[in-house]
């Protein structure tokens, strides 16, 4: 795999820039702060994305390389695989996804796989190279050693690793050290008292002191909650019942008023009947009282009738008497005076008789007059009596007739009704017989009275109740925070299995990594030294996790960390380069960041002629800050494509 071009529109301090390489030699050549990390972080970002993560450090690289004066921040880079394919990656950084285009500019960027958190793995894809691997062997700078270029065991510890471990930043024995000291601090042992699982198990075990003194309570809620519970089944039970009482109870009283309607129709009725009874005395008393006056004026007609005849037989006799006494006068008296005087009274008499008989005639006539009048009174009011009678007669059939219709129609209505009730609440209630007003009352007071008790004894379990649950709330909490540290015990246990197969798996790696790994390595750093200091150091071996000894041209060996900085940036640099043949599928290009700032002029003329023509079939990309580079390839007859930033 080769670069074959950088387009820069806007990333960092550089813009608008563009840069062919070579397939084989790269010197970007540029002064301090002229922009080569900036380039070669380009690089890097283009392939695997640029990070908003600062990882510790003050900025991230989206906020580091993000430009201040323009939108703009882009850039391409193409490259070639090894099978001659050619491929464009174009990044907006602003954007988590780059484009990817073939050879024919069309967009593929959908054919690889699209992870959430790193974005589109098209490079991992190509090469089986991840970011991290592919800065700590295919990249090599010397940032660290110029930082702390005093500490020479910082690099002879890199070294270190990288042979123990193939990850110059990953020591063995760190690592397992590490992991002691996290599974003591995090988990702790049997006999740490101060660390975290023994205060959560010691937490634990107040916790479950606390619990079992309060489990009584539970207990108590349990029994609360279900007198509870059935008081409130019962008081259900009663209010159903209650309210089919009144239902019954309203229709009843429905009735009953009805039955008073009835009943006052029944005592018009009566009154009526009585109206009739009292009519009928009337008139029975009328008939005795006219038939009193009837006969007593009778008797005075009679009377006068009688006096009549016995004075009409009087003046009769009179009558006859005075004629016989004028024929007397007339015969014996010769006195004509007195005869005519005395005959006179005849007529007199007659008149008188006549006058007399025609008043009594009268009398007799106005006694009868007002017998008929008396009988014509009595009759008509006896009439009155009888026509009211049969008025009411013909209310009372009309009465009886509505009455009977009523009491039917109600007794109708009022089982329909009832039934219709306990069809309501079949089921609901146990089958009830009341259906008298009176006892239908006196059930409904009782189930009030029971209501009213179950109402206070179910106020007193609230009460109870409320006492209880500050101390189930206080159970409860203590039951979630067992099961919380329990979790967290479970947790820690498992952290501590983590840990402990972790350690296990370091031991076997290390262990391999030792018994194949290791060898290789230390043979091709041994040949790699050899050739690269021109055979002053022959052979280098790794005595532990943190020691390695550098044997001399007499056959003596001494530690790495008595070695020059020089020597030791050269067996840093041969080891890396020694791991680039089993790194990727592809022939990943070699790219030297101020890697040789610690290097004198022979060793780096020595190091050159040895990668170029020891890996001539790959790329190799240095970023320098001097010419020495550029003048000892010239000097070598290298070629090479030098570029100025």
């Amino acid at each position: 795999m080769k670069i074959n071009k950088l387009k820069i529109n806007s990333y960092g301090k550089i813009k608008d820039k563009e840069i062919d390489l070579d397939e084989k030699v790269n010197v970007i050549y540029g002064k301090n702060e002229s922009g080569k990390s900036t380039l070669l972080k380009f690089i890097i970002n283009s392939f695997y994305g640029i990070s908003k993560n600062k990882n510790g450090k003050e900025y991230s690289d989206f906020e580091k390389y993000k430009p201040w004066d323009t939108e703009d921040f882009s850039g391409k880079v193409e490259y070639e695989l090894d099978d001659g394919e050619k491929f464009e990656v174009f990044r907006n950084f602003r954007k988590k996804n780059p484009q990817i285009f073939n050879e024919n500019k069309e967009d593929i960027s959908k054919q690889f796989n699209i992870d959430k958190s790193k974005g589109n793995e098209f490079f991992y894809e190509q090469t089986k190279m991840d970011e991290k691997l592919f800065l700590s062997t295919i990249v090599v700078n010397q940032e660290e050693t110029r930082l702390q270029k005093n500490d020479q065991n910082i690099l002879i510890q890199k070294i270190a690793n990288l042979v123990g471990t193939g990850d110059d930043n990953v020591s063995y024995k760190r690592a397992v050290d590490r992991i002691n000291r996290r599974q003591l601090e995090e988990i702790g042992t049997e006999r740490s008292r101060e660390k975290p699982l023994n205060i959560l198990m010691r937490e634990n075990e107040n916790l479950e002191e606390e619990k079992n003194e309060l489990e009584k309570y539970r207990n108590s809620k349990y029994e609360i909650e279900e007198n509870k519970n059935n008081l409130l089944e019962k008081n259900s039970n009663l209010e159903i019942e209650l309210e089919y009482l009144n239902e019954i109870k309203l229709i009843q009283e429905n009735k009953k008023i009805e039955n008073e309607k009835i009943k006052i129709k029944e005592n018009i009725k009566n009154e009526n009947n009585e109206k009739i009874e009292i009519n009928k005395k009337e008139i029975f008393k009328i008939e005795n009282e006219n038939k009193k006056i009837i006969e007593k004026n009778n008797k005075k007609i009679n009377k006068l009738k009688e006096n009549k005849n016995k004075i009409k037989n009087k003046l009769a006799i009179i009558f006859f008497v005075l004629i016989l006494i004028n024929i007397l006068l007339i015969i014996f008296i010769k006195n004509n005076n007195f005869k005519y005087i005395f005959l006179l009274t005849l007529p007199m008499d007659l008149i008188f008789s006549i006058i007399y008989l025609k008043n009594k005639k009268n009398k007799i006539k106005i006694l009868e007059e007002e017998n008929k009048k008396e009988e014509k009174n009595i009759n008509d009011e006896k009439n009155n009596y009888l026509n009211e009678n049969k008025i009411i007669e013909k209310n009372n059939e009309d009465l009886e007739k509505e009455i009977n219709k009523l009491k039917n129609n109600l007794e109708l209505d009022i089982n329909l009704k009832i039934e219709k009730i306990k069809n309501k609440y079949l089921n609901k209630i146990e089958n009830n017989k009341i259906n008298n007003l009176d006892d239908i009352n006196k059930k409904i007071e009782i189930i009030q009275k029971e209501l009213n008790e179950i109402k206070i004894k179910i106020h007193e379990l609230d009460f109870d109740k409320e006492n209880v649950e500050p101390k189930l709330d206080n159970l409860i909490q203590i039951e979630e925070k067992i099961v919380n540290n329990n979790e967290k015990i479970v947790n820690l246990r498992n952290l501590e299995k983590s840990m402990n197969l972790a350690k296990e798996i370091l031991r076997r790696a290390y262990e391999k990594m030792k018994n194949t790994v290791t060898p290789k390595f230390t043979e091709n750093l041994s040949k790699n030294i050899m050739e690269i200091t021109d055979g002053k150091y022959n052979n280098v071996m790794v005595k532990d996790d943190n020691g390695i000894i550098v044997e001399l041209e007499d056959g003596n060996y001494v530690e790495a960390n008595r070695l020059s900085i020089g020597t030791i940036d050269q067996l840093y640099l041969s080891l890396r380069l020694s791991m680039v043949e089993d790194l990727s599928k592809e022939k990943m290009p070699i790219i030297l960041d101020e890697a040789f700032a610690y290097y004198d002029t022979q060793r780096l003329e020595n190091i050159l002629n040895y990668m170029i023509n020891k890996y001539n079939d790959r790329q190799i990309i240095i970023l320098t800050c001097t010419e020495r580079e550029k003048e000892i390839l010239e000097k070598l007859n290298i070629q090479h494509n030098l570029i100025n930033l």
